[in-house]
C-alpha cells in the first residue's frame, strides 16, 4: 500500500480526539480506574460520519482534511510554541548570538545591518513552498508522507525554513537571516524530535558587487552562454564568478563557527548534494576530538532565482540546526528538554551577556522504565499495491502521540521471518523517562497497553505479547 493510500491511514481521524482525550484522564485520574474506563470505550467508540472531516485549525486558521492529512494533536500543541522566540530559552540565546554577529560584522551602503532578519513566520506552507519553489523533484524521497506532517494535500508544517527562501527573495531582500520551527516525522532518541528549530542565511550579488574590489572586474560576468555543469559549477554561471560567491561563502562561515567555538577551532568543507544548490558543501568542525557536521551550504540553483524575479543575480545559502548547535556547545544531552518548563532547566540560561559562557548542569536523572512490544508485520498482499504496508515512522509516531514526552527512545532490538510462513515479526524496545520525577512501572505498563492496543488498531500489526 502507498502511504499515501486510505486504506491503512496511519491514525484515522476519528481515533485522535479519543487518543487525546483518553490521554487527558490518564494524567488526572486514578490510573485503575483510567483503564476500566479507556478499556471500555476503546471497545464501544466507533467511527462516526462527519468527525473525520473536521477541519484542522492552526493559528487561528482551519485547514479542510483529506487522505493526506496525518498532524497529530500533539504536534499541533508545539505551534505557536517558537521556542527561538522566547528571551533566554538555549535556543534563543543561540539564535541571538548569530544575530549579533552578523549585525556586528556585515553593514550594507547606508552603515545599517546587511541582513535583515525574519524569525516570526508562520510554519503552515503550501506545498509548492516546501519543496516546488527549492525545486526538489516531484517523485523525491523528501516529499513522503511518512516523513512530513500534512494538514492536507496542499498544505503542510514546513519541513525546513527555506520553504520561505523564494518569498523573501521575490520581496527584493538581498541579503537575510531567517529562523523558526520545523516539523519532521523522526525516529525517536536522544538527539531527535519531530519540532526542531533551523536557521539559514541568504547573500545574493549583482555583477557590480561581486566584482567592483576585482581588478579589471568591469570585465567580468556572473554568467556565461553556452556553459556546462560541472562539479566546480553551474551551466550559466562564469567559473570567476563562482569562486568569488564559494570564497564569500565559506569565509563568513568560517568566521561564524571560530565566533560560536573559537578562534583556534578546526574546520573542514565536505563536498555534498542539495536540490536547491551546486556546487553544496557540509563544514564540520572538530569537537572533542572528533569531527561534527555543523551546517549546510552552497551556490544557489540559478533556476531558483530565475523563477523570483532575481535572474541578473547570483547567490549564497546555509542552513544550520539551532538544537545541534545549542545541545553541543551548552552540553545539553537530551533533545526532550529544549521543551521542559522546569525551572532549574531554565534558570541555567538567564544570562547578562549573551556572549556569557554556559555550561549545563545536570538535572537529577530519573531513572528509565523500558518495556518491549514484539509484533507482527502486515502481509504486503493486504495492501493495494503489493507495497510496504508498516513504516517504521508510522509506528514511531503512534508512540509519540500516546506516550508523548515520557518516550526517551524507541529502538529496534529484533527481527525474525518465520521459515515455513513468511512472515515478519518486528521487537521494538520502548525507554520511558520523565524529565521532572520517577515513573512508576504501573503507569508505564497502562501507556504501553495503550501503544499495544492502538498499533494493532491503526498499523495492522498483530501482537505478539
Amino acid at each position: 500500500m502507498m502511504l499515501g493510500s486510505p486504506a491503512i491511514p496511519y491514525l484515522q481521524p476519528w481515533a485522535r480526539p479519543l487518543l487525546q482525550r483518553l490521554l487527558a484522564e490518564f494524567w488526572t485520574s486514578g490510573s485503575s480506574a483510567w483503564w476500566r474506563g479507556a478499556s471500555r470505550r476503546l471497545s464501544t467508540d466507533t467511527p462516526q460520519p462527519g468527525i473525520g472531516q473536521q477541519p484542522v485549525e492552526v493559528l487561528g486558521h482551519r485547514y479542510p482534511r483529506d487522505d493526506f492529512t496525518n498532524v497529530t494533536p500533539k504536534i499541533l500543541a508545539k505551534v505557536g510554541r517558537n521556542l527561538h522566540n522566547q528571551p533566554y530559552h538555549p535556543l534563543w540565546l543561540i539564535k541571538e548570538r548569530i544575530k549579533a554577529h552578523f549585525y556586528s560584522n556585515y553593514y550594507g551602503p547606508g552603515g545599517n545591518p546587511l541582513f535583515s532578519v525574519h524569525d516570526n513566520l508562520s510554519p503552515v506552507v503550501t506545498v509548492e513552498q516546501n519543496f516546488d519553489s527549492l525545486l526538489i523533484p516531484p517523485d523525491h524521497s523528501s516529499r513522503k508522507r511518512g516523513d512530513n506532517y500534512y494538514l492536507n494535500r496542499k498544505t503542510m508544517l514546513r519541513a525546513h525554513t527555506s520553504a520561505h527562501q523564494a518569498e523573501l527573495v521575490r520581496s527584493g531582500l538581498d541579503a537575510f537571516l531567517l529562523a523558526g520551527d520545523v516539523y519532521r516525522r523522526d525516529e525517536i532518541d536522544a538527539s531527535h524530535y519531530p519540532v526542531f528549530h533551523q536557521m539559514e542565511g541568504v547573500r545574493l550579488f549583482s555583477n557590480h558587487q561581486l566584482f567592483s574590489k576585482v581588478h579589471n572586474g568591469e570585465d567580468l560576468s556572473l554568467f556565461e552562454r553556452g556553459g556546462r555543469r560541472t562539479p566546480q559549477k553551474q551551466e550559466t554561471h562564469s567559473l570567476e564568478a563562482v569562486k568569488l560567491v564559494e570564497f564569500d561563502l565559506k569565509q563568513t562561515l568560517t568566521r561564524l563557527v571560530a565566533y560560536l567555538f573559537g578562534a583556534d577551532v578546526e574546520v573542514r568543507w565536505v563536498d555534498c548534494y542539495f536540490p536547491f544548490t551546486h556546487p553544496s558543501f557540509e563544514l564540520e568542525v572538530r569537537f572533542q576530538g572528533n569531527w561534527m557536521e555543523v551546517l549546510g551550504c552552497g551556490v544557489m540553483e540559478q533556476e531558483l532565482l530565475n523563477s523570483v524575479g532575481a535572474q541578473n543575480k547570483l547567490g549564497w545559502a546555509f542552513g544550520l540546526g539551532l538544537e545541534r548547535l545549542a545541545m553541543v556547545l551548552y552540553s545539553i544531552p537530551d533533545i526532550r528538554l529544549f521543551w521542559s518548563e522546569d525551572e532549574r532547566f531554565l534558570k541555567q540560561f538567564r544570562v547578562q551577556d549573551i556572549h556569557q559562557p554556559v555550561s549545563f548542569q545536570a538535572l537529577s536523572k530519573y531513572p528509565p522504565l523500558h518495556n518491549d512490544i514484539s509484533f507482527w508485520l502486515p502481509d504486503t498482499k493486504d495492501s493495494q499495491d503489493g507495497s510496504e504496508s508498516f513504516t517504521e515512522n508510522d509506528f514511531y509516531e503512534l508512540v509519540r502521540s500516546i506516550g508523548g514526552d515520557l518516550v526517551e527512545k524507541v529502538t529496534l532490538i529484533d527481527e525474525f521471518t518465520h521459515p515455513k510462513t513468511g512472515r515478519r515479526s518486528r521487537c521494538y524496545r520502548v525507554v520511558y523517562r520523565h524529565m521532572e520525577r520517577t515513573l512508576t512501572q504501573e503507569e508505564v505498563g497502562l501507556v504501553h497497553q495503550q501503544i499495544e492496543r492502538m498499533a494493532e488498531a491503526e498499523l495492522g500489526v498483530q501482537g505478539r505479547y
